[in-house]
């Protein structure tokens, strides 16, 4: 007999597993039904386990430079197999939690791979062998994106490692090169630059994150050559080939070729929506050029029925994204007015890191806008210079006629933390008076946001407007 449920989720990462659970608090029965864990790449092998390693290698970090700070003998050694382990536990611990929380909102798990068969009908292949039909009245599609793979660079898992293998490796390698200066590739590669490693990063265009406004990612270019990391930007890799014990990776950079010797090689230049192999064109799903599933702004796909959410409905890449489009998804199954979208910030994990929500000054200018632009750097933090973390500053753009905020972003300590205001702000419509006249706690890195507005409004307090070098910490 089938198995008959309100909804049937394909995915069970974060934007899977959030829309049976506010299905769940609608009254409606899902089935999650996802070919590894609960919790897709997010929590088991990107999100999650690769911010806890960054976060361990920022203490030996820290543990480094503390005798500037007063500690005559610090400690900075690290059991990295120990680390790995403690990752392994907490992710487990987490995923048994999605886990309680799914059955808890009248969803059930299955482990198997899903194919359409019908416009509400589907059969499961189970990952332990035979099969089950579906019956359903709508589906939503969850499968994520998957790392995109170079000729001559295929995965295997022991020489050419995704991220997914690069966050299990129980020992530093001593030199790595990484293929992709974008937010994987250097996420990783930084925080086994601060373990010893050697890291090569080799970036196909003339610059690392180079969807980011280059002003954000000099702070990160300028930690980079502190960790002595190479970065040959406009460079291509060729071929690699085993030599003796290591690897030899051959690169073409513009001042002609090169032969880097290294232990691992990281592979991580993109990534790709799953949407192959699960019956779409069978049942009239569309897919764009890239094979994404064409969506409305209910994350309705051309199937009546049928939702698709996160990464298979194309960019951007990230997990909230993927959770609000599964809540969206779910009030549009039950018949709610949906909220709003909303804009959808980001963060990069690098030293430092970088945040961003809401337009920026580029995109502000070329919709038709006149903008004012305030910056406050976090030399001029009296937090920043206690914590010894001056690097960056706080950014924000706004509408020149009324200062409606646009966008507004970080590069700097806590960066991903700090961007949260700025993404009310954003929603909300605030403007610059209005985050500049709310009180901030001092001394905090929070103050840069309200710093930054004054800024852009030409009234600074901390710094002077004129002045390119930032004053001392107050």
């Amino acid at each position: 007999m089938a198995i008959k449920t309100d909804v049937l989720i394909i995915g069970g990462g974060p934007g899977g597993y959030v829309a049976a659970i506010k299905l769940g608090q609608f009254g409606k029965r899902s089935l999650i039904v996802d070919r590894d864990k609960l919790g897709g790449e997010c929590l088991n092998y990107g999100c999650i386990p690769s911010k806890a390693l960054i976060a361990a290698a920022g203490q030996v970090e820290k543990s480094k430079k503390a005798k500037e700070a007063g500690f005559d003998d610090p400690v900075h050694r690290l059991d990295w197999g120990k680390v790995v382990a403690w990752k392994d536990q907490m992710v487990g611990g987490f995923v048994k939690n999605v886990g309680l929380l799914v059955k808890g909102n009248k969803s059930e798990f299955l482990n198997g791979a899903a194919k359409f068969t019908g416009a509400h009908t589907a059969v499961v292949e189970k990952a332990g062998g035979g099969a089950e039909a579906v019956e359903f009245e709508h589906a939503v599609l969850a499968t994520g994106s998957e790392a995109v793979s170079l000729p001559g660079f295929e995965l295997d898992g022991e020489n050419v490692l995704g991220s997914k293998e690069a966050l299990d490796l129980t020992k530093a390698p001593g030199a790595l090169v990484v293929i992709g200066g974008g937010v994987i590739g250097l996420e990783i590669g930084t925080f086994f630059a601060k373990l010893g490693t050697k890291v090569t990063v080799v970036e196909f265009t003339d610059s690392i994150l180079p969807v980011i406004e280059k002003d954000m990612t000099v702070p990160v270019s300028r930690r980079l050559a502190k960790l002595s990391v190479d970065v040959l930007t406009s460079s291509k890799a060729k071929s690699w080939a085993k030599k003796g014990r290591r690897l030899e990776v051959a690169v073409q950079t513009p001042d002609g070729a090169r032969h880097i010797a290294c232990d691992k090689i990281l592979l991580a230049v993109g990534r790709a929506p799953r949407s192959k192999n699960l019956g779409l064109e069978a049942v009239g799903v569309e897919l764009d050029k890239k094979g994404h599933v064409v969506v409305d702004t209910e994350m309705l796909s051309a199937v009546e029925n049928i939702y698709a959410v996160g990464d298979v409905a194309g960019p951007p890449y990230l997990a909230h994204k993927a959770s609000r489009e599964g809540v969206l998804a779910a009030q549009s199954i039950v018949g709610k007015p949906l909220e709003p979208k909303g804009h959808v910030p980001w963060a990069v994990f690098t030293d430092p890191e970088i945040s961003w929500v809401g337009q920026t000054d580029a995109e502000a200018k070329a919709a038709g806008l006149q903008t004012v632009v305030g910056k406050f750097p976090f030399l001029a933090s009296g937090r920043a210079q206690a914590v010894r973390e001056t690097e960056g500053f706080c950014k924000v753009v706004a509408d020149k006629s009324g200062g409606r905020i646009l966008g507004a972003g970080f590069v700097g300590p806590s960066a991903s933390d700090l961007v949260g205001e700025a993404c009310l702000a954003v929603s909300v419509g605030a403007t610059l008076e209005q985050v500049a006249r709310t009180i901030h706690p001092h001394p905090t890195l929070n103050e840069a946001f309200a710093e930054a507005c004054e800024a852009a409004m030409g009234k600074p307090i901390h710094m002077l407007p004129l002045r390119r070098e930032a004053p001392a910490a107050v």
